[in-house]
């Protein structure tokens, strides 16, 4: 088999064997080079130790090298570049309480995640493939090297990453991995939420993100979002509804483009749920103030998982309003856009469609309808370019103090009420009405 590197890795490669020692590309960028994608990264394992690499390179970065890897830069590009090594005993299912250089190819390969992320090339020896991950492209599995429960011990978010892998691939699980993924699932709560997040991320941007439902039933949410088993387990005896809150969820996210925002607001739309249940004299369920409690949850969960803040600023506003049903006029729409946010509301037409998507065919055709003409009049009123906040009112709080107004908190009621009237009447927006406005 035949890998094309790119020039500057063969560079890197042929000097370190013109150094005699040996150098492969390996891991992530040999498995997407066989599946004929294009990698992201392009990371190369060595028996050169760090400051042998150091010699031969006239740029280099102390990247991790107390674990092996210095990044060699060439040009604006950098590329790791790690030495082979055993890892010691893992304490905290996290670090190897320490690690050792090895002069062993097959040493290194063998400590790493999975088969398909442990072959390596260059191009004098071709693929060294000692563990099946070839095999295992094929065939679509995703398999622990070795021994599944040692691995998984080594570093429990590989647990997660298992899930992940087979999400973004659309794999399945060897059955022994699946069974080391059910046994070692409670140790992920050593994991730490930023690591935790990134795999969530990718998972729910997958082609297949209904896999969340794998995650739950091998005990992986009970780990790191019990928030989401309790939606798992929670029923809709409702005519709007056929699934649990999260059969329902995890159908709402495969029915939305994969978007990092969107995906996370489809997620959490409903997280609210399990805490407002109710249940009326016909055994009909009804969840009030879900949206509200839903937003509170979301912001709490991301930021356990230590998400950015704008992220769960945005996110949150999904939640909190994906089930708001503003009337169907130009009025209440341009009202709804500023309330909600002109950045925001937009996105509410498609977590709306894969929200009603997701539901029973209990008046399906009137709810679509509803969120097609509630999008023109939006797309109206935007064509338009009517005023739909502060920032776009034709007089400002300097003008307010120039006409006499002192500063405080009646300048910004004043604002405020000069809003209102503009989103009312849109062609109110001009200098000369509103401070008309202010001096009467």
């Amino acid at each position: 088999m035949q890998l094309i590197l790119p020039q500057k890795v063969k560079s890197i490669i042929h000097i370190l064997e013109e150094g005699g020692y040996e150098a492969y590309v390996v891991g992530g960028c040999v498995r997407d080079s066989i599946l004929g994608r294009i990698p992201e990264d392009w990371d190369i394992t060595t028996s050169a130790k760090p400051e042998e690499m150091k010699r031969y390179f006239r740029r280099t970065v102390d990247t991790g090298i107390q674990h092996g890897t210095v990044t060699v830069m060439l040009g604006e590009e950098g590329f790791e570049v790690t030495t082979y090594r055993i890892d010691g005993i893992y304490e905290d299912s996290r670090h190897p309480k320490e690690v050792s250089f090895t002069s062993d190819l097959l040493e290194d390969l063998k400590r790493r995640d999975f088969t398909i992320n442990a072959m390596a090339y260059n191009e004098k020896k071709g693929l060294v493939d000692a563990f099946g991950g070839r095999t295992d492209l094929e065939n679509k599995v995703i398999r622990a090297v070795g021994n599944p429960q040692e691995r998984f011990s080594e570093d429990a978010l590989r647990i997660l990453r298992a899930i992940r892998f087979a999400a973004q691939l659309d794999y399945t699980i060897a059955e022994d991995t699946l069974i080391a993924i059910k046994e070692l699932a409670p140790t992920l709560k050593y994991i730490s939420g930023e690591r935790i997040r990134v795999e969530i991320v990718k998972l729910l941007v997958s082609q297949t993100p209904e896999l969340f439902r794998t995650a739950y039933e091998v005990g992986i949410t009970k780990a790191i979002m019990p928030e989401f088993d309790a939606m798992m387990e929670t029923p809709q005896h409702n005519p709007h509804h056929l699934y649990t809150v999260g059969e329902h969820t995890i159908r709402t996210i495969q029915e939305i483009k994969a978007d990092k925002l969107l995906r996370l607001a489809m997620l959490f739309h409903d997280i609210g749920k399990p805490l407002c249940i109710t249940e009326d004299k016909k055994h009909i369920h009804h969840f009030y103030g879900h949206d509200e409690e839903g937003e509170k949850l979301a912001k709490e969960i991301m930021q356990r998982l230590k998400f950015d803040n704008d992220t769960i600023r945005i996110v949150q506003k999904l939640v909190r309003y994906h089930d708001y049903q503003p009337e169907a006029d130009m009025v209440h729409i341009r009202k709804a856009i500023y309330k909600v946010g002109e950045e925001i509301f937009p996105m509410l037409f498609p977590v709306k469609r894969a929200d009603i998507a997701a539901q029973s065919k209990y008046r399906n055709e009137e709810k679509m309808q509803y969120v097609d003409e509630i999008e023109k009049l939006y797309q109206n009123i935007i064509e338009a370019g009517d005023c739909l906040s502060l920032k776009k009112l034709a007089v400002s709080g300097k003008d307010l103090i120039t006409a006499g107004m002192m500063p405080g908190k009646e300048l910004g009621e004043t604002l405020s009420l000069l809003l209102k009237d503009v989103l009312e009447h849109p062609e109110h927006n001009t200098r000369d009405y509103l401070l008309k406005q202010i001096r009467s």
